[in-house]
């Protein structure tokens, strides 16, 4: 048996053995369109483990027929960039095309390792290519953020999942001496998450176990999993499957829970900064306008993490996490704001009133910028009764308040000044 795991023998070698990302692959595709352009700009791929980020890269290289230098940022520092861009400078010469320079978690970089390669990347002596499983728009510096396009890729969806179980099967030399069947991909396939690695490793551990030639079935696999219980993966499935349970405990107001998953990814090496993201996003996602300070303290929270860092920062998490559990719970803001982008998207651009317009020069007054805009400050209680909201929306309503006394004395606000306009 090749020693190399299952992924990494069944790696595409070429485009038409690439399952999944039929959004940046297909026909129209952005990424299947540099291939036939036979023009690459820096990119960054985002999107969760297993993928195929690393793979669309070097299919990338084969097919632009460039050369490929691979670096982790795990164990690669500004030492081997800087000898990658060297090597890039002394062969410029002689390729037509500059090398790719695939870096995979790209987010571990430093800023001062990012820096390191702005210059090579504008002045295009190497097209860079990262792989990150976390928002660029945090981990990535702005000013190569700003040289790169950025694509996100997608879990895979079940039949893409069906499809590379099967190519499996059909390619690799040991799964057909095993004469392994699949009777039941149900719980084969729900077990992986979309995570296209992770569902080989599965499939090859499963094959290892199976001591006859029975077709293989939900049971057998539900068996092989319970057996052989898995880790917490701070770069694999388990990332997103235990901070989801985490906020979910939040949102049902369960602290021991909410502290037992906190434990879980502390033990597990997380990075603090992740959770602390999070815990801002829930303190407005999830209980916003009910307690208003569930922000104040999850942004305090964060600042104090990145000043203060780890082990220490296990306290300031653990107190900031208690206190969303134990806050009242209110999605108001947030179902408010999807309503009215779908509102936007159905209506398009609508004319701002005349009346908000602003009127910065003397033409604009002329043609009724600013006419009639009733000053609030002018008024009692600082507050004038007129329109805000396009013509065509005067009688649309967006935010619903709940039954939560702090909500209620919003809506109570809103009712004393607007009357009618605020009765739900």
């Amino acid at each position: 048996m090749n020693q190399q795991p299952l992924a990494e023998r069944l790696r595409p070698k070429n485009l038409e053995e690439y399952i999944g990302q039929e959004h940046l692959l297909g026909k129209q595709g952005p990424i299947r369109k540099f291939i036939q352009n036979n023009r690459l700009p820096s990119l960054i791929f985002w999107g969760p483990p297993g993928v195929g980020k690393t793979s669309l890269a070097q299919l990338l290289s084969e097919n632009l027929n460039r050369n490929f230098y691979a670096l982790s940022a795990v164990n690669a520092g500004v030492k081997e960039v800087r000898a990658v861009i060297e090597s890039a400078e002394k062969s410029a010469a002689f390729d037509q095309y500059p090398p790719i320079l695939f870096i995979d978690e790209i987010h571990r970089f430093s800023k001062s390792q990012q820096d390191s390669l702005l210059a090579a990347v504008e002045k295009g002596i190497v097209v860079l290519i990262g792989a990150t499983t976390e928002n660029p728009s945090f981990e990535v510096i702005s000013p190569l953020l700003s040289r790169c396009q950025v694509y996100t890729l997608k879990h895979l969806e079940v039949d893409e999942l069906k499809a590379l179980v099967d190519q499996a099967l059909s390619r690799d030399e040991w799964l057909k001496e095993k004469k392994i069947e699949i009777a039941e991909y149900e719980k084969l396939l729900s077990a992986s998450g979309g995570d296209a690695r992770k569902l080989l490793n599965l499939l090859e551990n499963i094959a290892n176990l199976k001591e006859d030639n029975s077709p293989i079935n939900n049971d057998f696999v539900a068996e092989c999993i319970s057996n052989n219980p898995l880790i917490y993966d701070k770069d694999g499935e388990q990332h997103y499957d235990v901070i989801s349970a985490f906020i979910k405990s939040i949102r049902g107001s369960d602290p021991n829970a909410a502290l037992y998953w906190l434990a879980r990814m502390i033990e597990g090496g997380e990075d603090p900064k992740f959770i602390a993201r999070r815990l801002v996003i829930s303190a407005s996602e999830d209980i916003g306008l009910a307690n208003p300070n569930a922000l104040l303290l999850a942004t305090q929270s964060f600042t104090a993490i990145e000043q203060i860092g780890m082990p220490e920062g296990r306290i300031i998490l653990s107190q900031c996490t208690v206190y969303l559990a134990c806050s009242a719970k209110s999605n108001a803001s947030y179902v408010a704001i999807d309503k009215a982008r779908a509102i936007v998207r159905e209506t398009g651009n609508l004319s701002v009133p005349m009346h908000l317009r602003n009127a910065p020069t003397k033409l604009m007054k002329e043609l009724g910028y600013g006419e009639d805009y009733k000053y609030p400050h002018d008024y009692p209680g600082g507050f004038a009764s007129q329109d805000y909201m396009p013509t065509e929306l005067s009688k649309q309503s967006i935010l619903t308040f709940g039954e939560l006394p702090r909500e209620q004395e919003l809506k109570k606000f809103c009712e004393t000044r607007w009357k009618d306009k605020y009765k739900f």
